[in-house]
């Protein structure tokens, strides 16, 4: 054993404070923003690691919904972003103050910034459509939050951040002040000689050189203050996107199947934004009345799919789970969807094969068979991410996932005004599959502004069709037949909503349902753990026997199981 003086005991002591205190100080977070280069080492409880990263997956998905109303470089984006935050999480507006240190709240609201984003790294690092959707997000936050900082916040960051951007002395800015004005048109004189200019090579801001938003001068371009975010959130994206890939390779030795995985899988796969509690709407719909509703307030994606029920009586796996729980959510019972499918589904084969087949599917999806999970309808991130259709598939979204020609045809047919046609087709053509969704909805609503109801959700968007047609109140849809509005009101069918030309009848689909594969052959991973157990019947199902097994039955049972 060794014995310390009183001088080495003081300095012992503070060793120990400074350890104490390591994660409260301001040394450990410095800056309001991070570029989220360690991995914080903190103790947390799972109720703090859920809360977390449910904040944080709230203030990702608004982002996302904004995104398809305004442009994120408008005023509107901003202050929209700007006041959810001040209601709902206000350390996201909090900004850096180099004149003082960090209050004991401020260094709280950092810590939980730095676990929380690490924590949804875990949740979006599984696929790549999850990773590029959370790299998309978290930058569009960081750039939200950097144009917050002043100039000697933004000054602090890149200092501590060790990125050797300096400004331009105002000699060299003087010498080149007429091409530094050329170049930013809606600043004054006034205005050039105040900001900051920084040098850079032009290879790392080649956006800026491709709009002519910058001076070019022997192989460096000026980048003025308020373009220098493109430069740091290049470097936030490629530093995040590098690390989403390891940490997807790491993710297989994470040794918290029970606990923690768990939790992980319940952010990645359903937005809790966009989340929809299936049972609030429970019985409210009368089945009968489905064929009007599928052609005046269903999105094109259900409609499509309720179409080709109705043509050839039979749906393959993913397009029955998407319309299955599309059903659930606007208000058909379990009772009424057994009624529904097997009315639909014996025309095509014999009612035996359905209840073996098919019945335990549809209990499944509402909870009553397997681990008797409460499934939710899909959302229309969902939709347009997962399980592409292929072949005779008909689920998906038609914007994502149809031809323009298609596309065009199917608008068409349902007597879509071709000027709102073509510009559902340049907004597809962009990629902005949700704003050509809430397009569609607003031509057939009779809407002037089309950004007047996001879409994120296809039960959202059933329940405002039907709010709108009802007078503005909520309905009340299932009622006699002799006097339902829902089915017949003249005030509840606009003009629009007529079944489309008629056309050639196609070519029936196969009565043999054991022949085609219900499932394309990558869909597992996409639905299933890691560590389920392929293709078996869950332990509680109903006994078969081997001759009853197809393709479609073994595969539907064990998805349906590994989804949970």
């Amino acid at each position: 054993m060794q014995f310390v003086g009183r001088a080495d005991k003081a300095k012992s002591r503070k060793s120990r404070r400074v350890l104490l205190n390591y994660y409260e100080a301001d040394t450990y977070y410095p800056h309001s923003l991070s570029m989220y280069k360690e991995p914080p080492s903190y103790d947390i409880t799972l109720q703090e690691f859920e809360a977390y990263a449910f904040e944080r997956v709230k203030v990702l998905y608004y982002l996302d919904s904004l995104a398809s109303l305004y442009s994120k470089n408008s005023q509107e984006y901003a202050q929209k972003l700007t006041e959810f935050l001040k209601k709902n999480y206000q350390g996201f507006l909090l900004t850096n103050h180099v004149e003082r240190d960090p209050t004991k709240e401020e260094i709280e609201w950092r810590r939980r910034d730095h676990i929380s984003h690490f924590i949804l790294r875990l949740a979006y690092c599984r696929s790549d459509e999850l990773r590029h959707w959370f790299l998309e997000k978290e930058l569009d936050l960081f750039k939200y939050r950097f144009g917050r900082e002043t100039l000697s916040s933004s000054q602090a960051f890149l200092k501590l951040n060790n990125f050797t951007y300096n400004p331009i002395s105002e000699q060299e800015k003087q010498d080149n002040a007429k091409d530094l004005g050329s170049v930013t048109q809606d600043l004054s004189r006034r205005d050039v000689d105040s900001i900051p200019f920084y040098k850079v090579p032009f290879t790392e801001v080649l956006n800026l050189v491709f709009t002519r938003k910058v001076f070019l001068s022997q192989g460096f371009a000026y980048v003025p203050q308020k373009e220098f975010i493109y430069i740091i959130s290049t470097r936030f994206r490629e530093g995040l996107s590098k690390s989403l890939t390891l940490t997807f390779r790491a993710l297989p030795q994470l040794e918290e199947k029970d606990r923690i995985l768990p939790i992980l899988r319940a952010f990645s796969k359903e937005a809790v934004a966009t989340g929809y509690d299936a049972n609030k709407n429970k019985g409210k719909i009368d089945i009968d009345n489905l064929d009007e509703l599928a052609k005046i307030s269903s999105p094109l994606c259900m409609r499509q799919l309720h179409t080709q029920l109705k043509e050839v009586h039979h749906l393959r796996y993913f397009g029955r789970q998407q319309y299955g729980l599309y059903l659930k959510g606007i208000g058909v019972t379990l009772e009424d969807a057994m009624k529904f499918w097997r009315r639909e589904f014996t025309k095509a084969m014999d009612p035996d094969k359905f209840v073996k087949q098919y019945s335990y599917n549809i209990r499944h999806s509402y909870g009553k068979e397997g681990k008797r999970a409460n499934y939710t309808p899909y959302n229309c991130m969902a939709i347009i991410t997962k399980n592409a259709p292929s072949g005779q598939e008909h689920h998906g979204c038609p914007f994502k996932h149809s031809s323009e020609n298609v596309l065009r045809q199917r608008l068409g047919a349902y007597r879509t005004p071709k000027e709102a046609i073509d510009e559902i087709c340049e907004l597809v053509k962009k990629h902005h599959y949700q704003i050509a969704c809430q397009k569609y909805f607003a031509v057939t609503h009779g809407l002037d502004d089309h950004t007047s109801f996001p879409v994120t959700h296809p039960n959202a968007y059933f329940e405002e069709s039907q709010r709108i047609l009802n007078g503005g109140e909520k309905p009340g849809m299932k009622s006699d037949k002799s006097n339902s509005s829902a089915a017949t009101g003249s005030k509840f069918v606009p003009q629009w909503s007529q079944s489309p030309a008629p056309k050639k009848k196609e070519e029936a689909a196969p009565k043999d349902d054991a022949a085609p594969m219900e499932a394309p052959t990558d869909a597992a991973p996409m639905e299933a753990s890691t560590d389920a157990a392929p293709m078996e019947a869950p332990a509680d199902a109903a006994p078969m026997d081997a001759a009853d097994w197809d393709d479609d039955s073994a595969i539907e049972l064990a998805m349906m199981d590994c989804a949970e």
